[in-house]
C-alpha cells in the first residue's frame, strides 16, 4: 500500500486548472499617499509603486447591496481586500487613498464611465450626463498630503485619518444630525431640549478633539519630540483658539484637495430659456444606487 503524503495531497488540491481563468487585473493605480502613513504589513507596494486593481466579483457585489455592511464601513474593507489584494487591512490604510481606490474598482468593474442623472436647477428636469472616471481618478491621485505644519516655534507632523478612524468620525456627523433635528422638535419642552443638547454638543466636542488628536503624529518644540496621544491630547485640551484653529484649517485644506470636484455643466438653450443657469455644477458622489451597479 503507498503511504499518504498530507504535504503531496495539499499541493494536489492547490493546482487549480481553473487558476488560468481567474480575474486578471484591469488597472493599476498609484496611491494618492504614495504609500506613505502604512503602518509594516499593512502595504505591499509592488516596485512600479503601482497597485494591481481586479474587478468586483458577484460575492463582492452582493455584500455592498447589505445595509448594515455600508454603515459600518465592512462592505468597503471587504472589496478593497478582494479587488486590491496588496492591501492586506484596508482598516488601516489612510482616508487619502479611499476615493482613488473606489473609483479604480469602479473603472475595473463597469467600464470608465459613470452616468449620473440630476435634476437641472430652475426647471428640475431630469438629465443624464457622462463622467469619465479617468479623469476624476487622474485629479484624485495627483495631489499630495502636506503633513508639516509649523505654528509659531511649533511643528506639527500631520497625517491622514486611517479609515477606520474615518468611519468612526461618522458618529460625529450623527451627532450634528441630532442637534439640529432636536432644536427644531416641537414636541419637546425647553428644558428637556436644552438637557438633550447638552449632552450631544459635549460627544459632539469630544469627537472634534479626537478627530484632531488622531490627526496629529508629533509635535515639536525645539528638541523635544512628543509622540504621546495622552500628551497631545492634553496640550490640544489646553491651547487658544487660534492655535486650534490653525490646526483645524490646515486639515480642511487637505481635505479639499482630496475631493472629487464637481462635474461642471452648460445648460442647452431649450434648458435656459426655461429658466436653467446658463452653467451649474453637479456633486459625484458615492450613491451605492449607481456608482457600484
Amino acid at each position: 500500500m503507498t503511504e499518504f503524503n498530507p504535504a503531496e495531497f495539499n499541493s494536489n488540491i492547490e493546482q487549480n486548472p481553473l487558476r488560468k481563468y481567474f480575474r486578471q487585473a484591469k488597472v493599476f493605480v498609484t496611491l494618492p499617499s504614495r504609500g506613505r502613513y502604512y503602518a509594516d504589513g499593512i502595504l505591499n507596494m509592488p516596485e512600479t509603486n503601482e497597485l494591481p486593481v481586479f474587478a468586483m466579483t458577484a460575492k463582492d457585489e452582493l455584500l455592498i447591496k447589505t445595509p448594515d455592511a455600508l454603515l459600518n464601513g465592512q462592505a468597503t474593507v471587504d472589496i478593497i481586500k478582494s479587488c486590491i489584494p496588496a492591501i492586506t487591512n484596508p482598516w488601516h490604510m489612510p482616508s487619502v487613498d479611499l476615493d482613488a481606490l473606489l473609483v479604480a474598482v469602479r473603472i475595473a468593474t463597469y467600464g470608465e464611465t459613470l452616468e449620473i442623472t440630476t435634476k437641472v436647477p430652475g426647471t428640475g428636469e431630469e438629465r443624464k450626463f457622462d463622467v469619465d472616471l479617468r479623469q476624476v481618478l487622474n485629479k484624485l491621485v495627483t495631489p499630495e498630503f502636506d503633513d508639516n505644519l509649523v505654528v509659531g516655534d511649533i511643528v506639527l507632523k500631520m497625517k491622514p485619518l486611517s479609515y477606520k478612524e474615518f468611519t468612526d468620525t461618522n458618529l460625529k456627523t450623527f451627532e450634528e444630525q441630532r442637534i439640529f433635528t432636536m432644536v427644531n422638535d416641537d414636541d419637546l419642552d425647553d428644558t428637556t431640549k436644552l438637557e438633550r443638547f447638552n449632552v450631544s454638543f459635549k460627544k459632539l466636542t469630544n469627537l472634534t478633539i479626537s478627530m484632531l488628536c488622531n490627526s496629529i503624529g508629533s509635535i515639536t518644540v525645539g528638541d523635544n519630540v512628543v509622540t504621546n496621544r495622552v500628551h497631545i491630547e492634553e496640550f490640544i485640551d489646553n491651547v487658544d483658539k487660534e492655535f486650534f484653529n490653525a490646526i483645524t484649517a490646515h486639515l480642511d485644506a487637505q481635505r479639499i484637495k482630496f475631493a472629487i470636484e464637481p462635474m461642471k455643466v452648460r445648460s442647452s438653450e431649450e434648458d435656459i430659456e426655461a429658466g436653467a443657469e446658463a452653467e451649474y455644477e453637479i456633486p459625484i458622489t458615492f450613491d451605492q444606487s449607481n456608482f457600484f451597479v
